[in-house]
């Protein structure tokens, strides 16, 4: 008896003592990342968002920018901003939970991020936009195109995930962590830890075969996720991404915002073969932009591209064959992860994906 008193209290130690650190190291993950932007209050919620006016002369709609999983709005700022100031409104958000915005009740599926977005356009008084949808986020932007059709200027998506995949397989830590007890000790305890060791090999397969950009993770404060609330919230926004997408892959066909869908054909973190090609198939008239030895990463590796679609979206003659082309051939020798490290199975959506 003597023995298991002696190990339940040692348990209970290392249980507070990784609970103590998780609470310093996301204190100083805070301190390091601290908000960029402004909040609003979306019926309730604080939402953290960057709203970047348009110049004297702008030359394309709005823009709207929606993050993937693991992420916040500097995944996609930092890349794409300096591409595109000036020449159109953008407004980046930290989609609830995630960053620096409240989670709130009820805004754990993409319908309900996708209507939050829009009441945060309302605010601004943006009408239609572009949207923009990187990985997890694609799913969030299809739901904002059925949900909002006149507020759907145009799609673009970026190695999304919209689509159900052999399996319904994500990590294993995702659906532990989703559970409503054990997955909230988790969090507590064991995600910033585990997260701080894995998270420099883990994005850099995120970006395989492509070079992880060295300052990446500082600059796209990467670490907020392992924030335990963060974390949970993201581990509830992909255990319940497969069942989202079954219901909602069938309505992809009432979308008729013009859309292109851009894509690599070495993805490693979602089926490329499913998502981007089933959007392509299913949403009528949208351009497939296929790029070989393109990771998961297109906002960073080819700003460029993104660009292009944007602009083919709002209706200029972009020929995004070349560009897409000029950037094949500018990454045709990447092989980085390194590859053995980073097998091209997907059997989920993590991390900053």
């Amino acid at each position: 008896m003597n023995l298991l008193a002696t190990a339940i209290c040692l348990l209970l130690a290392l249980g507070f003592a990784l609970a103590g650190a998780s609470r310093v190291g996301s204190w100083l993950i805070e301190r390091r990342n601290p908000p960029v932007g402004d909040f609003a209050d979306i019926n309730g919620v604080r939402l953290h968002h960057v709203l970047v006016e348009a110049g004297a002369r702008p030359d394309l709609p709005p823009l709207v920018f929606i993050h993937g999983a693991s992420g916040n709005l500097l995944d996609q700022m930092v890349p794409l901003r300096p591409a595109l100031e000036g020449r159109a409104r953008m407004l980046f958000v930290d989609r609830p939970g995630h960053g620096w915005s409240e989670r709130g009740s009820g805004l754990d599926s993409p319908d309900a991020q996708a209507r939050a977005i829009a009441a945060l356009m309302d605010r601004y008084g943006i009408g239609e936009a572009i949207v923009v949808g990187h990985s997890f986020g694609g799913a969030v932007a299809a739901a904002f195109a059925l949900a909002r059709p006149e507020k759907t200027r145009g799609l673009v998506f970026l190695s999304a995930a919209t689509h159900p995949w052999p399996g319904a397989a994500t990590s294993w830590y995702y659906d532990l962590t989703a559970r409503p007890f054990v997955g909230r000790l988790f969090a507590e305890t064991l995600a910033w830890p585990a997260g701080v060791f894995r998270m420099k090999a883990a994005s850099a397969c995120v970006f395989s075969p492509n070079r992880m950009p060295d300052d990446y993770l500082a600059r796209a404060a990467i670490g907020l996720v392992l924030r335990p609330a963060a974390f949970r919230a993201n581990a509830i926004d992909v255990a319940g991404l497969y069942r989202h997408v079954v219901e909602a892959q069938k309505r992809y066909r009432e979308i008729s915002a013009p859309t292109v869908v851009i894509s690599g054909n070495r993805d490693t973190v979602v089926y490329e073969e499913i998502h981007s090609a089933g959007l392509a198939a299913d949403i009528p008239g949208a351009r497939l932009v296929w790029v070989d030895n393109l990771g998961h990463k297109p906002d960073w590796i080819a700003p460029d591209l993104v660009v292009a679609g944007i602009e083919a979206v709002a209706g200029f003659e972009t020929d995004l064959d070349k560009v897409s082309a000029a950037v094949a051939a500018r990454i045709a020798g990447d092989a980085f992860g390194p590859i053995e490290a980073c097998p091209d199975e997907k059997p989920e959506l993590a991390p900053a994906g």
